[in-house]
């Protein structure tokens, strides 16, 4: 007889702060189809627990608070490491520090939300990195867009990035430019190289993608990025 029981998305919370954490769990655990597998207070005590936990038991996500009281918070290497090794990670932050959201954001995050947002903006958050989409309101995008540091684009080079990071091919992108192929191109490289120049490497369209998003040139709001 077939087990119809469907598989539960494994969520992991990190968390300092113990009324937060537990209502983070309660409003998590209570969706049908979400398991907390983890709960606790660091970045360290999280990755302890995941070095002797089954492969099986391991979580899909992570919903991590990047700003710890009392111990060391959360540091963009360490995000960056946890996202190579294959975790989607979503962080839910006070925007105390909007350049380490940057920075964290740039370590390859799948979302940012935070904690002024409602219990709705948190859940939809996890479900869009769940499926493996980003997720950030209108409003945080734009705290971090205001990064002064930022590489300084044209506007055919804003507008090829746009259109590249919302999924089409650099040939789709020099039609909607009305320019040829290689002229789209050279467009994207320029911001593949100022990108680069400012220490933030971009090797794939996805990269494109994050930065675009990051950087407040899409609107997080819609789904595709548009």
């Amino acid at each position: 007889m077939k087990n119809n029981v469907e598989p539960k998305s494994r969520i992991a919370i990190v968390e300092d702060h113990l009324l937060q954490r537990a209502r983070t769990e309660e409003i998590l655990g209570g969706v049908a189809g979400h398991e907390v597998v983890f709960s606790g207070e660091t970045l360290p005590e999280f990755v302890a627990w995941s070095a002797t936990t089954p492969r099986e038991r391991l979580p899909h996500l992570l919903v991590l608070d990047l700003m710890v009281d009392r111990q060391p918070s959360a540091s963009p290497a360490q995000v960056a490491a946890l996202v190579s090794a294959g975790l989607t990670v979503l962080v839910l932050s006070a925007m105390a520090s909007p350049s380490l959201v940057r920075q964290i954001v740039q370590a390859g995050v799948s979302g940012v939300v935070g904690k002024r947002d409602s219990e709705q903006d948190i859940l939809a958050a996890v479900a869009a990195a769940l499926r493996g989409e980003t997720w950030m309101t209108v409003e945080l995008a734009s705290v971090i867009a205001g990064d002064p540091g930022r590489p300084t684009l044209s506007i055919q080079e804003e507008r090829a990035l746009v259109l590249y990071a919302s999924g089409l091919s650099v040939e789709q992108v020099g039609a909607a430019m009305n320019i040829g192929r290689e002229t789209a191109k050279q467009y994207l490289d320029r911001v593949k190289r100022k990108y680069s120049e400012a220490g933030v490497p971009v090797r794939s369209k996805l990269d494109y993608g994050r930065i675009a998003w990051a950087d407040g040139y899409l609107d997080p709001s819609l789904p595709d990025g548009t």
